[in-house]
This record gives C-alpha cells, sequence and structure tokens, in this order.
C-alpha cells in the first residue's frame, strides 16, 4: 500500500511503499489467470470478420455503370403542349409513381397530342404518351396495322366535343361553308374537328385562332361557330354572358363514330345559362388515353413499363387526394378504349385483384 509523506520540490506529492503480503494461494492466482484468458480468447474470436480486417473502399461506379443505372428505370411520357391538361396529369402520375432508383417518369413537352403518337412510335427514350383515341386515324395510311403496335393502359377522361353557335345557325348543315374555329394547331379541337366534321360530310371554311380571339369575332359575326373538345365545363360557356340564341348544336353518335369515339352529353348541370333543365345536348366524347407501344414481353422497355403500370394502379388512390386534377376521381381502371387492345400488364393487374385466372392476350 501507500500514503504521502511530505510535498517535494514543485509542489509534487511524494509517496511511500509499503509491501503488503497476499493472501492468496498460488492455485487460486493460476486458475484465475487461466480464467481470463480464455475470456479474451472468447471475445477476439467473437468479434465480426469486419473488425478484425480493415475494410476496402467501394470501387466507384464507371460512367458507362452510372448511365446503366440511371436509365434502368426512367420512363419516358410524351404529354403535349405546356399548357394543356394532359401534361399536368403526366406532371402528376410522375409525382405518385416516383420510387427513386426503382422508378422515375420524366414528363416530356411535345407539341400535340398527335406529335405524342409519333413520338412513341419514333423518338427514342419514349416509352408512354398520352393521346386522343383518333390520332390513329392519321397513321391507318403509313402504319396500317397501328392498332397492333399500340396498346392502352389508362381511359383517362373524355373530351367532349362543344358545337356552339350564332343565332342563325340552326343545325350542323347550316354551317357548310362558312367560317369555323378549331383553337391553334397542336390542341385537340384542332386535329379531331376537323376530322369529326369530314365524318359528318360538311365542308366548312376551317380557322386555328386562340378561342378567346375566335368568340369574339364569333360575338361580331364573323364566325359562325367555335369547336371546343375538352373536358367539361368549359370555362368560356360556364361564365359568360351570351346574348339568346347562342348555342350547343348536337351531334349524333353513330356508325360514322363507332371506331375511336364514344358518346356523351351536355347537360343544365354543366351550362345552366345555355342549357335547360331536363333538355340535355347529346354530342361525342373523344376518350383522352395512356398508351405504350406494344413491346415485347421479355424485352427491358416493356419490364419498365409493367413496372409503371403496377405502380400507377396501386397508387391510384393518392391522386384522389386534394392538391390533384379532380377528374382523377371519375376515372374507372378497368375502362375500355374503342379500337385499342388493353397492355398485358394492366389487365393482368386487374384480373389479380378480381381474383380472376388471366385471360388470354
Amino acid at each position: 500500500m501507500t500514503e504521502p509523506v511530505y510535498r517535494g520540490q514543485d509542489d509534487l506529492i511524494v509517496l511511500r511503499t509499503f509491501d503488503r503480503p497476499c493472501s492468496c494461494k498460488p492455485s487460486a492466482m493460476a486458475t484465475l489467470a487461466a480464467l481470463l484468458s480464455t475470456v479474451l480468447v472468447t471475445a477476439a474470436l467473437s468479434l465480426p470478420a469486419a473488425a478484425q480486417q480493415p475494410k476496402q473502399a467501394v470501387r466507384p461506379l464507371s460512367y458507362e455503370e452510372m448511365r446503366g443505372k440511371v436509365n434502368a428505370w426512367t420512363v419516358g411520357l410524351a404529354a403535349g403542349l405546356i399548357e394543356g391538361a394532359p401534361l399536368r396529369l403526366a406532371a402528376e402520375m410522375a409525382r405518385v409513381v416516383d420510387d427513386g432508383p426503382n422508378l422515375l417518369v420524366l414528363p416530356i413537352v411535345t407539341r400535340g397530342p398527335t406529335e405524342n403518337l409519333n413520338a412513341l412510335l419514333y423518338l427514342r427514350g419514349v416509352d408512354l404518351a398520352i393521346i386522343n383515341s383518333d390520332a390513329l386515324e392519321e397513321y391507318k395510311v403509313d402504319v396500317p396495322d397501328i392498332q397492333r403496335h399500340i396498346a392502352y393502359l389508362l381511359n383517362l377522361f373524355p373530351s367532349q366535343l362543344h358545337v356552339f353557335v350564332r343565332p342563325e345557325i340552326k343545325s350542323l348543315q347550316d354551317l357548310a361553308g362558312k367560317k369555323v374555329n378549331f383553337n391553334t394547331q397542336g390542341t385537340a379541337a384542332a386535329y379531331s374537328g376537323p376530322l369529326i366534321f369530314s365524318r359528318l360530310g360538311i365542308n366548312i371554311i376551317k380557322t386555328f385562332i386562340p378561342h378567346p380571339l375566335a368568340l369574339q369575332q364569333m360575338r361580331d359575326g364573323d364566325i359562325a361557330a367555335v369547336v371546343f373538345i375538352t373536358t367539361k365545363p368549359v370555362d368560356a360557356f360556364l361564365r359568360g354572358k351570351w346574348e339568346p340564341g347562342f348555342r350547343f348544336l348536337p351531334v349524333t353518335y353513330d356508325s360514322r363514330f363507332e371506331d375511336f369515339y364514344l358518346p356523351a352529353r351536355l347537360e343544365s348541370v354543366d351550362y345552366p345559362a345555355l342549357i335547360q333543365p331536363g333538355e340535355p345536348i347529346s354530342t361525342i366524347s373523344v376518350p383522352t388515353v395512356l398508351v405504350s407501344y406494344n413491346w415485347p414481353r421479355e424485352s427491358d422497355r416493356y419490364a419498365r413499363v409493367a413496372r409503371f403500370t403496377d405502380r400507377l394502379f396501386s397508387q391510384i388512390g393518392k391522386l384522389h387526394e386534394p392538391g390533384f386534377d379532380p377528374s382523377w376521381k371519375t376515372i374507372n381502371l378497368g375502362a375500355m378504349v374503342p379500337g385499342l387492345r388493353r397492355l398485358p400488364a394492366a389487365q393482368e393487374w386487374l384480373e389479380r385483384q378480381a381474383g380472376t385466372p388471366p385471360a388470354k392476350q
């Protein structure tokens, strides 16, 4: 043992040590030493290999490896004009299905609905597109079997045909030889409108100026009618003040429209100032559709689209929440699209939810 004796130079305390005999027996000391040695060896052996070996530096991915990783689950979606509803819907889908490195959707601005289909057919990096169903009409000459190249995932929403006319126009036939505006080039009305009038067999003078300008010229008598193809209600008709006689003309759904269109109605609840209760206006609608190229099932491109489909369908409820376009609440995942077949991955997802065996494609 030790005890202090005196405080020496530099104020250090000097200790004196006394020896004290140990009461432990030699055999007990040996046993204790052996036990401690065993514990230390056991503890050393139980340490993970990583703790016993120095960590190896992780090799960074090469440029080619990083590019492959980033592109592996990136999906290009041709959406349309920057001011259009399809681009907004594409951006909302991209938000909901985003899964980090496992899935990334890139909405792409294009010249419009018909350009979306062109991009899907020919542009690199485009896996999906939002199109109007009658956009297929343009490709019947150059791609006669166009329906075999395209498959649909989802019928997004119908775009109703609105034919709004001046008081002196009593029927569609009265528009023959008169000015009818179809909005600017690249819009749904600019493509589908003339096509519909061609099917009706009515020769008109087509104009393609912005609808706000056309509506003013219509009030002044310079234009006989304007054609909107969009989801109802249209704000210009819902909130605009119109003199008596301005109205919507009916368009009958018949065999001329069965390939790409669906029947629809404009009602008083849509336009209370222009349509009387109980007197709906018959018209047609153009389905706005989310489509994919019909990739072979074993291809990487099909795997990307299949993953997107599963993610979108599984997360569809999130698109019903506040902050997203209200039209998502009306979308039926099982709704069919005239003139097209459903993508196998979408059909199989629906069948899994229904508990039915997969249908043959």
